[in-house]
Formats: structure tokens, C-alpha cells, sequence
């Protein structure tokens, strides 16, 4: 068996946008814009390693499935059920797009399970769901030191 062959390339990280937000006049990178949820910590995490960065998506309720570094601005849109339904179809094609531009064989996914019903499963081999990430982001880091991430 080939090891390397074996070896999860790069990794995707899919995460829940936030209430939390700070207050700009000019638009900001998605991941610094959040201030909520998990991704602070997934922030403080990863720091400003492009390679990274570049494999991190935000599930958004105003943008849909956003990098983290797409220049986004304040706003204010609740992610209810009925948001999250109609963003189903774009954010799948955006997954879709990601997939094609940076293949990996495994995605960590921070969602509320009900969102993640909505956006579906990413196409990745390997799948690691952590429904409660502000509680179990042990289990995160553990994943993304697999993936020898900063």
C-alpha cells in the first residue's frame, strides 16, 4: 500500500457563519468578519497561513459557501431554515467548484446538524462532522493535526 497515496491532500474545512460580527464601512475578509461560533478559534488556529486559508469555507447566511478570504461586508441575516433552503442549490455548485479547484480526500464540517441537512455532505472520501464545535473543538484540532495544519 502506498502511504503518501493514503494521506489527506490539503483538507477542507467547512464552517457555520455567526451572529457576531465587527461593524466595518468597507468590506473584510468572511474570516475575520465572524466573531461568533467557532471561528475564532479556528481563526487564532490557522493565523494567516494562505495555503490553508485558501481551504476554509463559510457556510454564510447573507453570501452562501464564501473562502474565507472573500472580501465580505457587515450585515445582518439570520440563517433560519428557510435561508439555509434556499441557498441548497448554490451552495452545492459552490462546494462543487471548491472540490474541483482544491481536491482533498477528507472535509471537517462545523455545522449545526440542520444545516448541514440542508447543504448536504461535501463529496470528500472521509467526513468528519462536529455538530457542537464551540464544545468539541478538542476533536477539530485533532482532525486538523492529522492534516499537519498550523
Amino acid at each position: 500500500m502506498n502511504v503518501a497515496a493514503e494521506r489527506p491532500v490539503g483538507g477542507l474545512v467547512i464552517v457555520g457563519c455567526s451572529r457576531r460580527k465587527i461593524v466595518t464601512s468597507r468590506p473584510v475578509p468572511a474570516f475575520d468578519l465572524y466573531q461568533g461560533w467557532c471561528i475564532p478559534l479556528l481563526r487564532n488556529r490557522i493565523g494567516p497561513a494562505v495555503s490553508e486559508r485558501q481551504r476554509v469555507l463559510i457556510f454564510s447566511a447573507r453570501y452562501g459557501l464564501i473562502r474565507a478570504d472573500e472580501l465580505v461586508s457587515t450585515y445582518e441575516q439570520p440563517m433560519t431554515l428557510g435561508r439555509a433552503s434556499a441557498l441548497r442549490a448554490p451552495v452545492r455548485r459552490a462546494l462543487a467548484r471548491h472540490l474541483k479547484a482544491y481536491p482533498t480526500r477528507e472535509a471537517l464540517v462545523l455545522l449545526e446538524q440542520r444545516y448541514l441537512d440542508v447543504m448536504g455532505l461535501p463529496g470528500t472520501p472521509v467526513v468528519h462532522a462536529i455538530n457542537n464545535p464551540v464544545a468539541h473543538f478538542a476533536e477539530a484540532h485533532r482532525i486538523l493535526d492529522s492534516w499537519s495544519w498550523p
